[in-house]
């Protein structure tokens, strides 16, 4: 089995699919880590299960050798699990994976023991956790213990491991460390600790360990290294802050631990009151760089790599674990290429010292990538003690691929159906009606999609002027405030779309007349004006019946006229439906974006009539496509194969629900009701069409 020079593992949590989760740490030992730690976390999936499904695989690949990869579970606790149970599974585990089981014991959080209703008092929380040891080493030394209950035979173990199991303490408040120096066989720092505050952490476990009478070099010490990666520390950086689970862990760093990094306890406060709000833009823009590079890891592959050697060195960390922040397969392959640039760097590193990383077998060359580990000792300002390399110029491929990236971002073309739905409904019933013309229809297509381009584009460079959208905004497209494109290079390629419009609606002025024109301007003034000066009428409420107006009765019968030449009420009658889930489309954004837009001086519809309202009003308008186009069919003025757009109920039911949660004050069930609705009108729309085109092939 391939072994890195220098130990270091993999943090991976109990969530996802159990194949994909065993199939990385399997990575991580093909590519030479030390080991796999999985994290007991409630309330998402079991630990054990994932700890004993990894075993069970290593297992399977014949590795034999008791020296080789480790896999732990860390941190089980005696309030979930009673030490016997504990015990039954360490057992089972070491059976599986002979003398290569760890298990990590603590007391888990507080709050949710306290959600499950567990009793959790924090002065007998020590011994409670010290009696569980003892009890589980007594239980795999084969000894019995007395029953809990007087007068019942004692408990007699069954199960004694044939290899010794290391039990390590999980926990960071004075009289864990402790203990951990007394009996345990190893230390395991939290997620987000710094390195000052480890570095005491570790201190106080040595002392703790000499006063027992114990070498300290025999405890082992491993900790959790939250990391985020990406092409440049900035953007890693920036991604961090749009990440709950890493606002989450910057609202509840200790008194204790802030202060040994520099930080007042008031940042915390504010970040928490904002994260306790369900504010994540606001929480994410509360958090200074430094508060991130002090208790995590982000930029680059090497930075994470320079991050992890500086709590090697500076604060004495045995073993480090990259625990990724986003555990999917990319954070993965880069976190393994960190452990291997980790365990590259020589050693001693000097401290004051840039040292150029080597190249690695498997790794991606990185030019000019360097390691730079800051001296031990306080940071100014409050600053991190890791000093963090600056980000790597991108190579040529890089720059192209940000550029194409940027451009998608601002055009969201996945947006596109919110247009081509109405000109193909259009379009349809001209069909069926018996009038049509493909170079008609293709023109109204494609003017119409260039038409919600040029839009798109000009709705992201005002929001980004006006600071709706900023680099903690969780939906917005960041190309524009991560400098991937300009202002001028965004709205020439608006001016580029509006212009390939106006190219098309030429061409169908001269199939069909001036008429053409006049839907064109509308278009083409509602395009820009959507956002941009001087209407503004997004933010003057008008967005949603604007929008319905536009993508509705416009653009339905604008396209059934540019293909027949004639104008229909039927088609009118059309549009009311598709041009209701438009606007929901838009209704369901502005009821998300409610706190952001005020925040910012906007006033949409949802901001003027408060979240009770806007709740009804996406209610009404979802449930209205479905009642208009019953009532129309039931009249006699849509074919009945139109119905068929009933069979997107299912979407429906997910949009329902999602607004019902949000209703409740549960602002995450609504995060991505805009794309819900969006996924409800493409499903509704597309039926529709189907229908329609059904009535004249089949009849009805």
């Amino acid at each position: 089995m391939r072994t890195l020079a220098r130990p270091i593992g993999l943090g991976l949590a109990a969530r996802g699919d159990v194949d994909e989760v065993v199939g990385w740490a399997r990575q991580a030992r093909d590519h030479g880590l030390e080991s796999v730690w999985v994290h007991d976390s409630y309330f998402e999936r079991d630990g054990v299960s994932f700890t004993t499904a990894i075993a069970q695989a290593i297992a399977a690949d014949g590795d034999a050798d008791e020296a080789g990869f480790r896999v732990a579970l860390g941190a089980a606790n005696p309030f979930t699990r009673h030490p016997v149970v504990l015990a039954m599974t360490g057992s089972a585990l070491d059976e599986i994976l002979p003398g290569r089981f760890v298990l990590g014991m603590g007391t888990g959080l507080p709050l949710r023991l306290k959600q499950m209703g567990i009793p959790y008092d924090p002065d007998t929380a020590v011994e409670r956790v010290s009696t569980a040891i003892d009890q589980i080493r007594a239980l795999w030394a084969g000894e019995r213990l007395p029953s809990a209950t007087p007068g019942l035979p004692p408990i007699q173990p069954m199960f004694p491991p044939t290899h010794r199991i290391p039990i390590v303490i999980a926990a960071y408040r004075k009289a864990f460390v402790e203990l951990a120096g007394q009996k345990a066989d190893g230390y395991l720092a939290r997620p987000a600790e710094s390195i000052p505050s480890l570095r005491g952490i570790l201190e106080r476990l040595r002392a703790s360990a000499e006063a027992a009478g114990r070498d300290p070099d025999s405890i082992e010490t491993a900790g959790y290294l939250l990391s985020l990666v990406d092409k440049t520390r900035r953007e890693a950086l920036n991604r961090a802050k749009r990440e709950p689970f890493v606002i989450y862990m910057m609202s509840v760093l200790s008194d204790v631990s802030l202060h040994r990094a520099g930080f007042e306890a008031d940042l915390r406060d504010r970040i928490a009151t904002a994260w306790r709000a369900e504010d994540f833009t606001t929480a994410g823009n509360l958090i200074p760089d430094e508060l991130l590079d002090a208790f995590m890891l982000c930029g680059t592959r090497e930075d994470v790599a320079a991050g992890a050697m500086a709590f090697h060195t500076q604060a004495g960390l045995q073993l480090p674990l990259l625990q990724p922040v986003l555990q999917e397969d990319r954070q993965i392959d880069e976190l393994i290429a960190a452990a291997t640039i980790f365990a590259s760097i020589p050693d001693p590193v000097a401290a004051t010292q840039r040292q150029v990383v080597p190249a690695v077998a498997g790794a991606v060359p990185v030019a000019g990538a360097a390691v730079a580990v800051a001296p031990a000792g306080p940071s100014p300002a409050g600053a991190a003690t890791l000093t963090l390399a600056t980000d790597r110029t991108l190579g040529r491929r890089d720059r192209l691929a940000r550029r194409a990236g940027a451009v998608y971002e601002i055009l969201r073309p996945f947006a596109f159906t919110a247009s081509i739905i109405p000109v193909l409904a259009g379009a349809s019933l001209a069909w069926v009606h018996q009038l049509w013309d493909w170079p008609a229809f293709i023109a109204g297509l494609l003017g119409g999609v260039f038409l919600h381009a040029g839009t798109n584009v000009v709705n992201e460079v005002y929001d980004v002027r006006k600071g709706i959208d900023t680099i903690t905004s969780p939906r917005a497209s960041h190309a524009i405030v991560k400098g991937r494109i300009s202002e001028r290079a965004a709205l020439l390629f608006a001016g580029a779309a509006f212009a390939l419009a106006v190219v098309f609606g030429v061409y169908l002025t001269w199939l069909r007349g001036p008429a053409i024109v006049g839907l064109g301007v509308v278009g083409l003034i509602a395009g820009w004006g959507y956002t941009a000066p001087p209407l503004e009428y997004k933010n003057r409420a008008l967005g949603v019946p604007l929008v319905f107006v536009l993508m509705g009765p416009l653009m339905v019968e604008g396209a059934y006229f540019a293909v027949s030449g004639t104008w229909s009420l039927t088609a009118l009658v059309l549009s009311v439906p598709v041009g209701l889930l438009v606007a929901a489309i838009l209704h369901g954004n502005e009821w998300r974006d409610i706190r952001e837009d005020s925040r910012a001086g906007i006033s949409t519809l949802s901001a003027r009539v408060g979240r009770r309202w806007a709740h009804y009003g996406y209610v009404g308008l979802v449930l209205g496509a479905y009642m208009v186009l019953a009532v129309s069919v039931i009249a006699g003025i849509l074919p009945a194969w139109t119905m068929l757009a009933i069979l997107s109920l299912p979407f429906l039911a997910q949009v329902i629900r999602s607004a019902e949660l949000g209703a409740t004050g549960q602002a995450r069930a609504i995060a991505m009701i805009d794309l819900q609705t969006a996924r409800l009108h493409l499903a509704f729309g597309s039926l529709l069409v189907a229908g329609l085109v059904l009535s004249r092939l089949v009849g009805g």
